[in-house]
């Protein structure tokens, strides 16, 4: 702490003599009100510049009295306005969207080039919904997963794994809130509603201090403020399901809202099916649903609320009652099973300009996730003379809650110097398994983890400094500390990124960043299901810990390709599965007592090239990397392959606007089978059991043992899927309309989704392969008003 001290006293005298006056104000959508996150703005005669932070503030202080500004965003017109400075000045900018998009189709808060920060890749929303998408569900995690380092799990999983990390090590922000689970339907899509969302940004290493708490990147999205003109609407049907979003003005240019919905209805669509084969007597389903609710209001130019909140809920269930009558009486039976879980998270965020220098944001924020499993049943007997009844209910539930205070500050004394700091707190309430018995005719029992409760504290201080024309450095502290059952953990984290320019549109760039995590996940599938159980670090299991190095390249091909090449080296230690036999589900045992702890190292290199211009867009990813784990108490204490190790992973993406009116897009993904366990060996046990048949004769079952000679010590075929996709759209009175037609793995290749042991024809065991989605066609109507 003492040298972050010097380092900021340094940073202040070394700018204090220098006068400056300042340029500050909003860059927003003409036509929405919408705040633009990082939309740049820059002296064109000097180049120095700035970009928009999350509420779309930027300040420019400069030491000249004639400045060029230019103000330029992704799919808007850019503005050139020439000022002269006598004073600060206060100027807010409103850009206009361009009718075709055929600016940048990935792209940074920055150019790529110029900006220090490595590993940073952003998808703009329009772009997203553009792309080939599994049964017509828009998708932003699919999207991210075509991005190289970023790679899916299993197939049709919406999981993000990222340099060799788990989906845990993912800092999931919706509004700076933390999201524990962002999958729907058991792992094929995620939470996120893309009408719902402004910005997303994705940070893969080379973290800035400000973010903490995960180990392998940051997701941080953003929500939409809402029209403050007039009142809009979108939406949209297809297959599996339907979402409306309405947005407008509470009180125009002051005050906005945003409401959107989305629903699937298969239940609703095949509950008839169901009855009318039941007599009425069963049914079953699955559904879910996606709530997110914004709005904010400005009192001045210097203050601004938000309240933001999203719900959404999975549930699967199957429902049954019948009854038969013996000997004058009457019995009646009533039961249902089911699985239950989702999120809520709630944002109040406060924006104060203290002054065209400091921006200021305080953020209170809750979240909470919670998994049930649940059983109902109820009899009834009822005879000529008397009527008994008998109910209970088990459930087994889990989840974590969260309840948290931020405060961040932006401090811009020179153009060539960015200061940030902030400090934030975070209450965690854990809930790491519990079973539940109820019954009217017996006393409740309750079995399993006690709720546990943990307090974590994070401040940090960064620079963004421009030491010369070719010299940009980010550089700052993490510090953060967490205390469980009155034991603390604390940890300084040192990040540094740097870049060097040449003068030919090419920049080298290096990365250094340290990470904590005081919060672990216990995954006990691979295929996306809900029972993952949320834990703390405790005196028997110590925090994660990672550090991770990078070096890489970009070049500026002419105005029309981007091309970046990274290489990363990211140790992890402290990590925990369950051990070998342990089940999620046990009551009679504590997590800790089910878990072993380990390292784990990933390193590769990742390519990107990107088409940024024209009718024709997209961008080619390839990464080159290699995943392992390292457990004393799992594979013989041998270092095995990470199960989502994947040593090549190819994407290719292009879209194509073949008219204003018209759209065609194509993905292409390849990657190298996941590893997986399998037996080489099996042989008899040492115990038998037996049976005599009708005519006397003995039947000898003997118990087979299988031989692992290592853990993941096979791969599955590769993986490789053609998605495509059209739009056509027509200009309506009322609005436009899109008609989105398309095929998930068109070639309808059977790719492997997990092996087991199964029987040839003739009987004799093998490996069999059993594959999940062949082509699945898909259509959705959208709609705008």
């Amino acid at each position: 702490m003492r040298y972050l001290l010097l380092f900021s006293l340094f940073c202040v005298t070394s700018i204090a003599f220098a006068q400056s006056n300042t340029i500050s104000g909003y860059v927003r959508d003409r036509e929405t009100g919408e705040s633009l996150i990082g939309a740049n703005v820059f002296d064109k005669s000097t180049l120095k510049g700035t970009t928009t932070n999350h509420f779309g503030y930027y300040t420019l202080p400069l030491s000249y009295s004639e400045v060029h500004l230019v103000f330029s965003y992704v799919g808007y017109l850019p503005i050139d306005t020439l000022i002269t400075l006598k004073g600060n000045v206060e100027l807010s900018i409103r850009l206009i969207p361009q009718s075709m998009l055929d600016e940048i189709v990935v792209t940074a808060e920055e150019d790529l080039v110029d900006m220090p920060q490595m590993s940073k890749i952003g998808i703009p929303v329009d772009q997203i919904k553009s792309l080939p998408a599994l049964a017509g569900e828009v998708d932003i995690f699919k999207a991210l997963q075509l991005m190289p380092g970023i790679q899916s799990g299993s197939e049709g999983s919406s999981g993000l794994y990222v340099r060799g990390g788990g989906p845990d090590q993912n800092l999931i922000l919706l509004d700076g809130v933390p999201v524990y689970n962002a999958s729907h339907l058991f792992g094929f899509f995620s939470v996120f509603n893309a009408d719902a969302i402004n910005n997303v940004e994705v940070i893969k290493g080379g973290f800035p201090a400000r973010y903490g708490g995960r180990l392998s990147s940051v997701i941080d999205i953003s929500m939409k403020e809402g029209n403050n003109r007039e009142l809009k609407g979108t939406g949209s049907i297809g297959l599996i399901s339907s979402k409306l979003t309405l947005e407008g003005p509470l009180k125009k240019e002051k005050s906005s809202f945003i409401v959107s919905a989305r629903r699937t209805y298969i239940d609703i669509l095949a509950r008839p099916l169901i009855k009318a084969n039941t007599d009425g007597d069963e049914t079953a389903g699955y559904f879910f649903y996606d709530l997110n609710a914004k709005v904010n209001y400005t009192f001045s130019d210097r203050d601004r609320i938000y309240l933001s909140t999203y719900t959404g809920d999975d549930k699967a269930y199957a429902r049954s009652k019948d009854f038969y009558v013996s000997d004058n009486t009457r019995y009646d039976y009533k039961d249902e099973f089911g699985l239950k879980w989702g999120n809520i998270t709630s944002a109040f965020r406060w924006n104060h300009v203290f002054s065209p220098k400091i921006f200021s944001n305080v953020t209170a924020t809750y979240s909470k996730y919670q998994f049930d499993i649940f059983q109902e049943y109820y009899n009834k007997t009822t005879t000529p003379t008397e009527t008994t009844e008998d109910s209970g209910a088990t459930r087994y539930f889990s989840g974590i809650q969260d309840l948290a205070l931020k405060t961040d500050f932006e401090f811009t004394p020179h153009v060539d110097h960015q200061l940030r700091a902030g400090a934030s707190a975070i209450h965690h309430t854990f809930n790491p398994g519990i079973l539940a018995y109820t019954a009217s005719n017996d006393a409740d029992t309750t079995l399993g983890s006690t709720k546990t409760r943990g307090l974590e504290l994070a401040t940090y201080f960064e620079d963004d400094w421009t030491i010369s024309k070719a010299i940009r450095v980010n550089a700052g502290v993490h510090f953060s500390a967490f205390n469980v059952n009155n034991i603390w953990y604390q940890k300084v984290q040192p990040r540094i990124n740097a870049r060097y320019l040449f003068g030919n549109g090419l920049a080298i760039k290096a990365s250094y960043a340290t990470m904590a995590q005081f919060i672990h996940l216990l995954t006990n599938s691979s295929i996306g299901l809900p029972t993952d159980l949320w834990v703390p670090a405790t005196k028997n299991i110590k925090p994660q810990y990672s550090s991770q190095v990078a070096i890489g390249v970009a070049k500026n091909i002419t105005k029309t390709y981007e091309v970046s090449i990274e290489a990363y080296y990211k140790d992890m230690t402290n990590l925990i599965e369950y051990s070998e036999g342990a089940s999620y589900i046990d009551p009679q045992k504590d997590w800790q007592s089910k878990v072993s702890t380990g390292n784990g190292v990933s390193y590769g290199t990742e390519l990107l090239i990107q088409k940024k211009t024209g009718r024709f867009s997209g961008w080619i990813g390839y990464t080159l990397s290699r995943t392992e784990r390292t457990f004393p108490d799992l594979n013989f204490g041998k270092t095995y392959p990470y199960k989502y190790d994947r040593r090549h992973d190819v994407s290719l993406v292009g879209i194509y606007k073949v008219r204003d009116d018209f759209e065609f897009s194509a993905t292409w993904v390849y990657g190298t089978g996941n590893a997986v366990s399998l037996p080489e060996e099996r042989y008899a046990g040492q115990g038998h059991s037996y049976s005599t048949g009708p005519g006397g004769q003995t039947y000898y079952y003997y118990n087979e043992l299988l031989d692992y000679p290592s853990r993941n010590n096979y791969r599955m075929r590769a993986y490789h899927r053609l998605d495509i996709s059209v739009s056509k759209t027509k200009k309506k009175k009322w609005g436009q309309q899109t008609w989105s037609f398309g095929a998930y793995n068109a070639y309808s290749r059977s790719n492997p989704f997990f092996m087991d042991i199964g029987y040839d024809r003739s009987g004799n065991k093998k490996f069999k392969q059993y594959s999940l989605f062949p082509i699945i066609p898909s259509v959705r109507y959208n709609f705008e008003f």
